[in-house]
C-alpha cells in the first residue's frame, strides 16, 4: 500500500542518516558528492533528484498525459528553474539537451538500461554508457541499475563490478538503481516485498554503491511467499522503509517516487522517507507527468517538506 496524508506521522523518530565524512570516500568522490549534497538545490545534504530515464525503460507512454513532458527541455527546465540537485538520464539526452543547463544543473549519467520489451522473468541492463563517458560529460556521479534476483545477475554483478573498478579509478560517484526483478523473485514475495528491498539494500552495501536507490516495500497477497523469518514479521509502511535504509548501512538511500501518485499522497512518501532516515528523494514521474506550473509547484511543497525536517 502507498503512504497517505493519514498514515504519515510527524512525530516519528528520524533515523540518523550517513554522512560524507562516515562514508570513508577519496577525494574526488567526496569533492563531487559535497557538489551534489551542498552546491545545488537546498544545499542542505538532502539530495532532489529529477530522472528521465523512463523513455529507455517503458518507451513514449510516459509522456502521453502530459505531452510537453516528451521533449527532455521540460525536464532540464524543471530541474533548473525548481532548483533540484540533478538530473539522471542516459547519454543521447545529456549530449543534446544538457548544454544550455550545463553548470546549473548537476548530470548523473545513466550507463545501463533495458526497453520494456522483452520478459523480465530474466531481466539484466546491458551497458548504454561509460564512466569515460560521464567524466567527459561533467556528470556528477554514474547511476547503474542492478537487478537483484535475476537468474542473470552473475553476468550482472560482474558487469557492476566493472564499473565500481572504473568508478574507483576516476573518482566518479556509483548510484546504484537497487530493483529487484525476475521469475525467483516473483515466486518469493515479489519486487515490493520487505524481503526483495531489503536484499536489495544489503547488496548495494555489500557490491561498493556509493548511494542506493530503493522503492519502500509495501505489503501484498503474495507476502506469504517471502521467506519465513520476512513473511512472519508484521511492520507497517514506515517501518518497512526504516527497515531497509538500516539495512543500506553507510550508503545514504535515495527513494523512489514510482508511479504518479496524487499531491498529498506524495508529501506523505517523501516525510515518511526522511524520517526513517533517507537521504533524498529521486521523484520523476511524479513532478514531470504534470503541467509545468503544477509540477514546480509541488517540488516547492516536496522541498518544504525537506526544510521542515532539515533546514537549511
Amino acid at each position: 500500500m502507498e503512504p497517505t496524508a493519514a498514515t504519515a506521522d510527524p512525530k516519528k523518530t528520524k533515523v540518523v542518516r550517513p554522512t560524507l565524512d562516515e562514508m570513508a570516500l577519496p577525494l574526488g568522490k567526496r569533492v563531487r558528492l559535497n557538489r551534489l549534497f551542498y552546491g545545488n538545490g537546498l544545499k542542505n545534504g538532502t539530495l532532489l533528484i529529477l530522472p528521465i530515464d523512463q523513455g529507455l525503460e517503458h518507451g513514449p507512454i510516459d509522456f502521453f498525459g502530459n505531452p510537453a513532458s516528451a521533449d527532455p527541455d521540460f525536464q532540464w527546465r524543471l530541474a533548473a528553474e525548481g532548483g533540484y540537485n540533478g538530473v539522471a538520464c542516459h547519454y543521447g539526452l545529456a549530449r543534446k539537451y544538457m548544454e544550455r543547463y550545463a553548470g546549473r544543473v548537476p548530470l548523473i549519467l545513466k550507463i545501463n538500461g533495458k526497453s520494456a520489451i522483452p520478459s523480465d522473468d530474466d531481466p539484466l541492463s546491458p551497458l548504454t554508457g561509460s564512466v569515460e563517458d560521464a567524466v567527459a560529460l561533467g556528470a556528477e556521479a554514474v547511476g547503474y541499475t542492478l537487478y537483484v534476483g535475476s537468474s542473470r545477475q552473475d553476468d550482472d554483478i560482474q558487469q557492476l563490478r566493472m564499473i565500481r573498478e572504473d568508478c574507483d579509478q576516476y573518482n566518479m560517484p556509483l548510484i546504484v538503481w537497487g530493483y529487484p526483478r525476475g521469475a525467483a523473485m516473483e515466486d518469493k514475495g515479489g519486487r515490493d516485498s520487505l524481503y526483495a528491498v531489503d536484499y536489495a539494500a544489503r547488496m548495494a552495501l555489500e557490491l561498493g554503491a556509493d548511494i542506493v536507490k530503493l522503492n519502500i516495500p509495501k505489503h501484498s497477497p503474495k507476502d506469504a511467499k517471502q521467506p519465513k523469518e520476512y513473511a512472519g514479521l508484521e511492520w507497517t509502511y514506515e517501518q518497512g522503509a526504516q527497515r531497509v535504509i538500516r539495512s543500506a548501512g553507510r550508503v545514504p538511500v535515495l527513494v523512489s517516487g514510482g508511479s504518479k501518485l496524487g499531491d498529498d499522497d506524495l508529501i506523505a512518501k517523501a516525510r515518511i522517507s526522511l524520517e526513517a532516515g533517507a537521504t533524498g528523494l529521486i521523484f520523476g514521474r511524479n513532478m514531470w507527468q504534470r503541467p509545468f506550473d503544477q509540477a514546480l509547484a509541488i517540488t516547492e511543497r516536496v522541498q518544504k517538506e525537506v526544510l521542515a525536517q532539515f533546514p537549511a
